[in-house]
């Protein structure tokens, strides 16, 4: 789930915020909140606010309680609507909770709430540091729906307006932030390090560089910034999770658990903690803690997100009624722009699982139409959040179980390999010997098995994908192998197509071959295409006479 882990890592990256108030006590209690939230202990930052809140209710007091309800892993917009509501019945001229009410609707997807941001700020005159800040951090605080250029035109001016007093660390900070979302990661650096010297605790802006360096797949600078982050102070929660999705992001499993321990032990209760928690369990295909972490607070959070997690943990374990059961609870309940193209790709995929045990042709086949439709919306929309196609595979038994792997052939080599890919999940080199061992012994559950790590680890390379659908077409698994052929179809470079020809037109000739009795338009539209590719080849030429008699 790569949305899950873009969406945690982005939750990192998002700035700490501190405001000064004459009383040296009250801005002892606020900047204890702020610290709360910047290290994931919402739970306790929500206290703090609620705490300050009794104290004095104030217009601002009730602001940074909402704002904590739209900083944790998934906002709760409700909680945070009725905060500012307060907070405007405490000063209806509040222009900190004109601007969260602004937010909230930003979150949920109505882009006129930038429109309304953009007046709070033109009513303030543009006179309070603060006030610029928290318009430019609502304008960075959502993946899909920002305004980076207006953030970054209100942090220059708060950053100008600061320059007597000090610039804040917090404002180069959501600086960099703003310029993440425009994809300029230099000039998104830039402002980090200027955060750096200015920063209380490092750790926090070595961990946004981290992630920085992680979204430009820059993963040994990643690597290194992250373990600066812990070194400086093993403490600080987010930290953990950064390492966390560099780990899953090399399948090095029970290290990403391990930092999940960690991320748990430092963050706090906070259900929607928790929640984070739980995605991220899943991520790393730890599908038993994810589950054990979300039953947990299932009846603690009210929000439908709930049930999405929970269709993907069912999906995992092939439970596919339950799994559409709760997915069409989260569509139900949640507002249609929270529904995406991921989710959708999701539900085809448990149609397509529900159609394998089908025995009604007519439902068997809505079914089956109903996965190709969604999944083409999540891979037209250039979805990652699952591996499409290998999903696929997997669900009409293209998957390969250990146990059938070790109970094929095997020699010395295929045993010594395994010794190296278990060391090292990430040494391709060492994958691609195995896959080819158990090609050469014909052990194709092994070799099946194999190919779907490479792929998974260099998604890029269409060679995997053509081993992948020789290997399924050894084992009988024709379905399986029109998939894997036809993703490395789909995955060979225009640029590499001259120096694929031939396996190109061997793969477009097996899927031809393989659909001629099911999709005969398909059948010869691909051998049509393989025998252009190749005229010589007999095999296609012979298909392509005979399908068009």
């Amino acid at each position: 789930m790569k949305d899950i882990m873009i969406m945690n890592v982005k939750k990192i990256a998002l700035g700490a915020a501190v405001v000064f108030f004459t009383s040296f006590a009250t801005a002892q209690t606020l900047q204890d909140g702020i610290n709360s939230i910047d290290s994931d202990k919402f739970a306790q930052a929500k206290t703090n606010f609620t705490q300050m809140i009794a104290k004095a209710p104030t217009a601002e007091n009730y602001f940074y309680l909402g704002n904590t309800f739209l900083r944790q892993g998934e906002p709760d917009f409700a909680a945070a609507t009725e905060s500012f509501n307060k907070g405007l019945a405490a000063d209806p001229k509040s222009y900190l909770n004109k601007i969260g009410l602004a937010t909230v609707k930003l979150g949920k997807g109505d882009k006129s709430a930038i429109a309304e941001i953009q007046k709070v700020v033109a009513d303030s005159k543009e006179k309070d540091a603060e006030v610029l800040f928290r318009a430019a951090e609502a304008l960075t605080l959502f993946e899909k729906n920002n305004a980076p250029d207006l953030a970054i035109d209100y942090l220059n001016k708060a950053v100008e307006k600061a320059q007597k007093k000090g610039v804040p660390a917090y404002y180069y900070y959501t600086l960099g932030d703003a310029y993440r979302l425009k994809k300029i990661p230099g000039d998104a650096m830039t402002a980090y390090d200027k955060a750096l010297p200015l920063a209380t605790n490092k750790a926090s802006v070595y961990t946004r560089i981290g992630t920085l360096w992680m979204a430009a797949q820059q993963w040994q600078q990643a690597k290194t910034s992250i373990e600066k982050a812990i070194a400086t102070d093993p403490s600080y929660a987010p930290a953990y999770k950064a390492m966390a999705a560099y780990n899953i992001r090399y399948q090095q499993n029970g290290k990403a658990t391990q930092d999940l321990i960690n991320y748990t032990k430092y963050a706090d209760e906070d259900p929607y903690t928790q929640l984070e928690i739980s995605k991220l369990y899943f991520t790393n295909e730890d599908y038993a803690n994810s589950k054990q972490v979300l039953d947990k607070i299932f009846d603690k959070i009210n929000d439908p997100i709930k049930f999405k997690l929970r269709a993907y943990q069912l999906f995992a374990e092939g439970n596919y009624a339950e799994a559409k059961q709760n997915m069409d609870n989260f569509v139900s309940q949640a507002e249609k722009s929270r529904v995406q193209p991921a989710d959708q790709g999701l539900q085809g995929l448990i149609a397509a699982g529900l159609a394998k045990t089908e025995k009604d042709a007519a439902k068997k086949t809505a079914l089956t139409n109903e996965a190709q439709q969604k999944i083409a919306i999540a891979k037209a929309a250039k979805d990652e959040t699952m591996k499409w196609d290998m999903e696929l595979m997997k669900i009409s038994g293209g998957g390969a179980s250990q146990a059938a792997v070790d109970a094929g052939p095997t020699n010395p080599t295929i045993e010594a390999l395994k010794k190296q890919v278990a060391a090292n999940a990430q040494d391709s080199d060492a994958l691609f010997k195995l896959a080819t061992a158990y090609q050469d012994v014909k052990n194709w559950n092994g070799a099946i098995a194999t190919w779907q790590k490479m792929s998974a680890l260099l998604p890029d390379w269409a060679p995997a994908y053509y081993s992948l659908g020789y290997s399924y077409q050894q084992a009988g698994n024709n379905d399986s192998a029109k998939m894997a052929y036809e993703k490395f179809i789909n995955t060979v470079k225009p640029a590499d197509q001259e120096a694929n020809k031939q396996t190109l037109a061997y793969a477009y000739f097996a899927v031809a071959y393989m659909s001629k009795d099911s999709d005969l338009a398909k059948a010869k539209d691909y051998v049509a295409k393989s025998v252009q590719l190749d005229p010589t080849y007999q095999d296609a030429v012979k298909l392509n006479a005979e399908i068009n008699k």
